[in-house]
């Protein structure tokens, strides 16, 4: 996922830049937003209160010239976001990508809510790419850094309180009463006259009302479905196979694109042979196609997967690599070690001199391996071009969590407006970051075999496929990370001082964030959970960002996924040497801070912890971090069979603020236990050879799998503040509690991912 980091300004795409394409890319989607807001237009709707998806992209305002609805933006407007059909059912634009986050149901939620609306006749669709569905903190439209509630919350509730307010409006002027005597109840507008009408009878007449700058938003014990642990919308479909993802889409007359990519990232075609694969019954064309980072590749275009991937496998190409010094972890680790003797970039200031004087160091070293995001669903899209002059088009059908960036790249590369760029947002099976790429690296790639394609004098639409294999060798991945922490202790125990340094390549260096998480050339995302941990410790902090010749990205949780492993496990180690209880250290070091400390006993005393017994050969493990504005605690209970841990079960307390639905939380919860799991996992690494990946597919990278999921029990802190995140938080803690339970057990602490026993 992005990184989470709250900003009170819009990120001006206009005026960043990103390597290559991107550069022109963002240009045009800095241009994009400027022109489509002042298009903004007025839409009656025949059906009632509309949704107008127009084909700029752009959506149509009220047909109102009302001064309140002029002072609204686009994000403020209900009727890009809601449409009552005259059967009153109620159709939801949800502004962000569904890829298993729950967001789709969660913020439908929270709109029906404030609607009044009755909700087994709500439904929810996937906005496509329009200035409407924009972030309304972020500026751009883009799901990730576990923002989708805690970013759109207000801006939901205040859509349906603004439609509910209309619809009263225009029953009250219908039955010619004053407004007070109207209330709403389930989808139903209700008189004190005894007079009642559904929604969508009086759909119609709300459409043609002014819509209200300002409205009175429900108070939490006013709340009918925010806060309840509703059903999932997509449930249905989803566990019956009706569900349509990305990879379903098809158009009339579309072919199928494999591409054969370079082993080395970078690589370029020093020259192929194609006449088997052009023997392969199915395959239409072979051709030499731009790739991304300055790559070039081979595209083979057929009438299906199967025949595409056959002459793919009968290509004969020759690869020139990069001139640059080829990757290679064992290369890279002697590097990585080099500078973490050396001082960085300062990250946050602290003094060291207590070490000089320190009764007892601890000087300890941890790695992290490069890991690949490998959602279930591979990469895919689906692209067609038509029109001529200013009618020219492009449709896109994809799981995308950057549908801006996404649409100004592909403009650029295919020499369109923004707005000619139409993104037809798909479920996606996964993501975690792989599909928020600023360099739009998988839908570049679509616009260039589309170029190509055209050039050719072809126009069929193209879909194009990413393979396991593809993705796991050349695609991102969470960066290969070092950390050294020494740390000087008191004769009675107390940390007197702690140097922590860190080497990790940055993620946000040439994009579009770097103006905003950059600070000092320091990367955010590489330090937090650090430089800005919630403990009480004298922590100086310093970075080095390596240039490194592998893609990079945030991968779920982002940096937290080794800063936490680290801080946490190093807490234990801290506590059990001194002699205290690791959950008493905790507490004490976290007393400034009751929602941390809330999730911690919430956790530590569902799970038994110091007060239930454990079977012989078992130890408890706990962990507590806080991530994306959400703090998360784990208690693990588990042993050591042969060369493996084994997790007997995890309890989970998370303090989130309001869980806008509980199942939602519950189920995230759980997901992130999983994958966090997986990181501990023997071969859950991605690692290099002289350039080349590796790995390849899940048989040789390791992915958690049913066995490995113990029974979980999660709980929520109640609360009525307004929601933070819950997609990323559960993972950051999982792993080090993990192996604080493994320190437990054999007294010797663990340093690196996956942990290495046996």
């Amino acid at each position: 996922m992005i990184h989470p980091h709250p900003m009170h300004h819009r990120i001006g795409l206009a005026h960043q830049a990103f390597a290559g394409d991107g550069a022109e890319a963002i240009a045009e989607a800095g241009a994009a937003v400027s022109m489509s807001r002042r298009r903004f237009i007025k839409l009656a709707g025949a059906s009632g209160l509309a949704i107008g998806l127009v084909s700029t992209g752009g959506v149509r305002a009220a047909a109102s010239s009302g001064s309140d609805a002029a002072e609204l933006k686009p994000d403020q407007q209900p009727n890009a976001f809601l449409h009552i059909g005259k059967n009153g059912e109620v159709t939801i634009q949800v502004n962000r990508l569904e890829f298993g986050q729950g967001s789709h149901t969660g913020l439908a939620q929270v709109l029906a809510d404030e609607l009044d609306a009755d909700w087994s006749r709500v439904r929810a669709e996937l906005a496509p790419a329009g200035d409407a569905y924009k972030d309304p903190v972020f500026g751009i439209q883009m799901t990730g850094g576990s923002n989708s509630i805690q970013n759109s919350f207000t801006q939901y509730r205040e859509l349906g309180a603004r439609a509910r307010a209309m619809l009263v409006e225009a029953a009250a002027r219908t039955w010619e009463v004053d407004v007070s005597t109207i209330r709403t109840r389930e989808g139903r507008l209700i008189s004190t006259d005894g007079r009642s009408a559904d929604y969508g009878e009086m759909s119609e007449a709300a459409m043609a009302l002014p819509v209200p700058a300002s409205v009175t938003l429900k108070t939490p014990d006013q709340f009918r479905l925010i806060g309840k642990p509703v059903k999932r919308l997509d449930t249905p479909a989803k566990s019956t196979g009706r569900q349509f993802f990305g990879m379903d889409m098809r158009r009339a007359g579309m072919k199928t694109v494999l591409i054969a990519r370079p082993p080395y990232f970078g690589g370029t075609v020093a020259g192929f042979d194609d006449a088997r694969a052009r023997a392969v019954e199915g395959v239409d064309q072979v051709m030499r196609v731009e790739l991304d980072r300055g790559a070039t590749g081979v595209a083979v275009v057929a009438d299906g997967f199967w025949p595409a991937k056959v002459g793919r496998d009968h290509l004969e190409v020759r690869w020139e690599a990069p001139a640059s010094e080829l990757p290679d972890t064992g290369r890279l680790a002697a590097q990585f070690e080099a500078l973490l003797v050396r001082d960085g970039l300062p990250a946050r200031a602290g003094d060291t001199s207590g070490l000089a004087g320190a009764a007892r160091t601890i000087t300890a070293d941890f790695r992290f391996p490069f890991l690949a995001h490998s959602p279930m669903e591979p990469l895919n899209a689906l692209i067609e071009v038509g029109g001529m002059g200013a009618e020219r088009r492009c449709d896109i059908w994809t799981g995308t969590q950057f549908q801006t960036i996404d649409q100004g790249t592909v403009a650029a590369i295919l020499e369109l407006e923004p707005q000619q760029v139409h993104i037809h947002t798909q479920f996606a099976g996964g993501g975690f970051g792989r599909r928020a790429t600023p360099t739009a690296d998988y839908l570049a790639d679509t616009a260039r075999v589309m170029k190509a394609w055209l050039a050719a004098g072809r126009s069929e639409p193209l879909k194009v496929v990413w393979t396991r294999e593809d993705d796991v060798r050349g695609g991102y991945y969470r960066p290969f990370t070092m950390h050294r922490a020494e740390i000087g202790l008191g004769e009675d125990g107390g940390i007197a001082a702690w140097k922590h340094t860190i080497v990790s390549p940055s993620i946000l260096k040439g994009t579009a964030f770097e103006a905003f998480l950059v600070k000092d050339g320091v990367d955010a995302t590489a330090v937090e959970g650090i430089a800005d941990t919630a403990y009480e410790l004298p922590v100086a902090v310093s970075v080095h960002h390596p240039e490194v010749a592998v893609p990079t990205l945030w991968w779920r949780s982002v940096g937290h996924t080794h800063s936490a492993f680290v801080m946490e496990t190093l807490i234990d180690q801290i506590a059990r040497e001194g002699g205290r209880d690791p959950v008493e250290l905790r507490r004490a070091l976290l007393r400034k801070h009751p929602r941390h400390l809330a999730a911690l006993d919430l956790a530590v005393a569902k799970s038994g912890y110091g007060e239930k017994p454990l079977p012989p050969g078992r130890a408890w493990g706990v962990a507590v971090h806080e991530s994306f504005r959400s703090v998360v605690a784990h208690v693990v209970e588990l042993s050591i069979e042969g060369d493996r841990p084994k997790l007997h079960h995890v309890t989970s307390a998370i303090h989130c603020n309001l869980a806008v639905n509980p199942r939602s939380v519950e189920a995230q919860v759980q997901g992130a236990v999983l994958m966090a799991i997986g990181t501990t996992l023997a071969g859950a690494e991605i690692t290099l050879r002289d350039g080349r990946v590796e790995q390849s597919n899940f048989h040789d990278y390791t992915v958690p799998r049913m066995p490995d999921m113990p029974p979980i029990d999660v709980h929520i802190v109640p609360s009525d503040d307004p929601p933070t995140g819950v997609g990323e938080p559960g993972l950051p803690p999982m792993a080090p509690a993990i192996a604080n339970a493994v320190y437990a057990l054999t007294g010797e602490p663990v340093r690196s991912l996956p942990i290495p026993l046996g």
